[in-house]
This record gives structure tokens, sequence and C-alpha cells, in this order.
């Protein structure tokens, strides 16, 4: 389970209400991974009510399907519905053999109300598209990736918002490469024994709640949403991301 090594709390003057007519900043949490990976949990980011106006508009007003992609070499619906948003003139997003339409900004303007927020939440960052997901029950899920495309550069950051049933995230080391590779069955055999289990961590994402991966987290981590039979109601996902070219 997640070990939060660094807790950023709010302003102590908000806290105490000693601030009139301003509310108390969000709890942050921080997970530094080691090796310049880090992760940011905002449980509340988002508060319930507009959480709740804003997961309605995008349930009926965004375009969702279900493309077929390729895994493993065989054709499958993707098990989740997705839509894609990004500025005009970015290097398309391919992945498993989809290659999904961009829809503009200006086609949904609850998304830019949530990019400004993003945005406010995250000084500096200058995000230009956006990838939803819409998971309808526990039965729909992703698998173990890494957002390791060349298009965001080496170290992206991805903010991800959850509106919806509460989903479990991992996060696990990727897979060391072949110890076989650099000599023989042999040496191999004789090579001292090393742990198949990676390092894990698992956070509960809620209604509301923003995630942000940073650094070297998609070159060294992957991660995923697993299937969970007890989540009966649709979640809605949007990770937003910078395209560099």
């Amino acid at each position: 389970m997640a070990s939060l090594l660094r807790l950023f709390g709010s302003n102590p003057k908000t806290d105490s209400g000693e601030a009139q007519g301003s509310k108390p900043e969000p709890r942050r949490e921080v997970l530094n991974l080691g090796g310049g990976s880090e992760v940011l949990h905002i449980p509340r980011f988002v508060e319930r009510e507009k959480a709740w106006e804003w997961f309605e508009l995008l349930d009926k007003g965004i375009p969702w399907t279900r493309p077929t992609i390729r895994v493993f070499g065989r054709s499958a619906l993707q098990p989740r519905e997705t839509c894609y948003v990004a500025d005009q003139g970015l290097t398309d997003l391919k992945y498993s053999g989809h290659q999904p339409h961009a829809h503009t900004w200006d086609e949904f303007p609850v998304l830019k109300n949530i990019l400004k927020a993003v945005h406010d939440a995250l000084p500096g960052s200058n995000f230009n598209s956006l990838l939803l997901n819409r998971y309808n029950a526990g039965s729909d899920y992703v698998s173990w990736h890494a957002d390791d495309e060349p298009l965001y550069g080496p170290t992206p950051e991805i903010a991800s918002v959850t509106f919806g049933c509460e989903r479990d995230f991992l996060l696990r080391k990727k897979p060391a490469k072949s110890q076989a590779a650099s000599g023989s069955r042999e040496a191999a055999r004789k090579r001292p024994k090393v742990s198949s289990t990676p390092q894990q961590h698992s956070f509960l994402l809620k209604h509301g709640s923003l995630l942000v991966m940073r650094g070297y987290t998609q070159r060294d981590w992957q991660h995923s949403l697993p299937k969970r039979a007890k989540a009966q109601s649709p979640r809605i996902n949007l990770t937003f991301r910078r395209v560099l070219a």
C-alpha cells in the first residue's frame, strides 16, 4: 500500500478561520517513488456538489465510444469508453493500433472549466490534450501500462481527475529486463535470486479527487485500474497531458 512520505497541509490561518471569506486549501499528499518519480494526490480536489454537476455534464455531453484495439496481436473491444480532446496541430495520439479522433476544447465548455481548475492547482503546468475514459461498471478496466509515448517527452506530468464511482488505482515498478540477456543460462542460474514481486502502491481514487504523476514515473513505473466486482456505478476519469509537438 502507498506509503505517503510527505504531507502538505493548508495554510494555518486558513484552517483556523482567521482568513475571512476563504476556504481551507485541499490536503495534498506527495509520494516520493525514488529515482526522480513522484505522485501527488489531492483527495478532495473538487467540492462534492460541483463534482456531481461536472459528472452529469460529462456523462451526457461527451460522445463516448468503445473502439476496437489490438492487444497481443488480437483485436478486441476496449474495456472502457473513451474520448480524446486536443489543441489543433498536435501530433496524433496512437495506442494499441487505434488513433482516436481529436475533438476541440470549444466543443465542451465544461472541459475548459475543469482544465482551468487543474492549472490553478498545479502552477506551471500547461496541458494541451485530454484523454477521457468512462468505466460503466466494475468489469471495465485498464491493464498495466505506462503513458511513455514519445509525444509526451521523457518526464511528462499527467493529471488524472476522477468523478463518480471510487476505484483502486495501482502503481508498480516496471519489471526488470531479462537477466539472461547478457550471459548464458548457466551464468543466469548462478546469479543471486531476486524477488519477482515488483514494488507496488495503491490509491483509492474517490469522487472529485486529483492524482498527478510526475518526473520519471512513466519511464520507471506502470499503472492500472483493475476490475472490481463491487463497483456497480460509472466512473469518469480525465487524464490531462502535454503533447510536445
